[in-house]
């Protein structure tokens, strides 16, 4: 059977990638990706042959993968990130079932590393209780739902990583999310910036920080993670973050049970 890849590239370039993303990489005939990702993946994809297109141009990809699927070339379509996290995962498996193609194509989801995974790793251990991803791009949801989302996600205490906070242009959905940070108490935040790349850079901060910074916060862009932490979480005594999953409140220092 003809094979189409959704390759997750990990956050970043090839830093968090799997090895089982280089071996479908290796296997593939062709590789299809936004621009910015093949030149970040340049020496694992050399001599390939490549297609490539800008950003907002998702659904001409997809259906260039598949194109190339079905012509028999073992392709490969590259997300960032993971694949079903604001990837490429959904789109090519939609189009696939409105085209009636799984007798003709196998779609193989190579999980990857995100962001928001990665940005815990470096700062700590932040995400050791129940956590939400948001993304506050409205392009394709609505802002009323997105809003709703952070909300009630706020209200219920997770963890929460918002993904694609704000644009030069998409700035009304970030507004909303700090105006939603100011209904509750102060909480420690992450701000991640290009993970995984060279100019990556986290901030550990506070709700109230994101506040008063405002629009105006020049960490934030299209490129960056926010992260903000429960209730629960502190600082440990060398500065990384740590929500505690309950150990100690349960068993003493020995494992014994209180």
């Amino acid at each position: 059977m003809n094979k189409l890849y959704i390759i997750s590239s990990g956050a970043g370039s090839d830093t968090y990638i799997t090895t089982q993303a280089v071996e479908a990489i290796n296997e593939c005939e062709v590789i299809v990706s936004y621009t910015k990702y093949a030149k970040e993946l340049k020496n694992l994809i050399q001599n390939k042959e490549l297609f490539t297109s800008g950003m907002t141009h998702e659904i001409e990809r997809a259906n260039q993968a598949i194109e190339f699927a079905k012509s028999g070339k073992t392709t490969c379509i590259i997300s960032n990130g993971d694949v079903n996290v604001f990837g490429m995962a959904t789109l090519i498996v939609e189009l696939i079932d409105e085209q009636n193609l799984w007798d003709d194509i196998e779609v193989i989801s190579v999980p990857g590393v995100t962001s928001f995974l990665a940005t815990a790793s470096r700062v700590g251990a932040p995400i050791s209780q129940d956590f939400a991803i948001i993304s506050l791009s409205d392009r394709l949801t609505d802002i009323n739902m997105i809003d709703k989302r952070v909300k009630n996600s706020l209200d219920a205490d997770f963890i929460l990583g918002i993904y694609n906070p704000k644009s030069k242009k998409r700035i009304q959905p970030y507004l909303n999310f700090i105006d939603a940070l100011k209904d509750v108490d102060e909480r420690i935040a992450i701000v991640a910036s290009n993970v995984g790349r060279e100019k990556e850079k986290i901030t550990i901060t506070t709700t109230t920080d994101l506040i008063n910074k405002g629009l105006e916060n020049e960490d934030v862009s299209m490129s960056t993670l926010i992260m903000v932490c429960n209730s629960n979480t502190k600082l440990t005594k060398n500065g990384k973050v740590l929500t505690p999953r309950g150990y100690l409140n349960k068993y003493d220092m020995s494992g014994e049970i209180k």
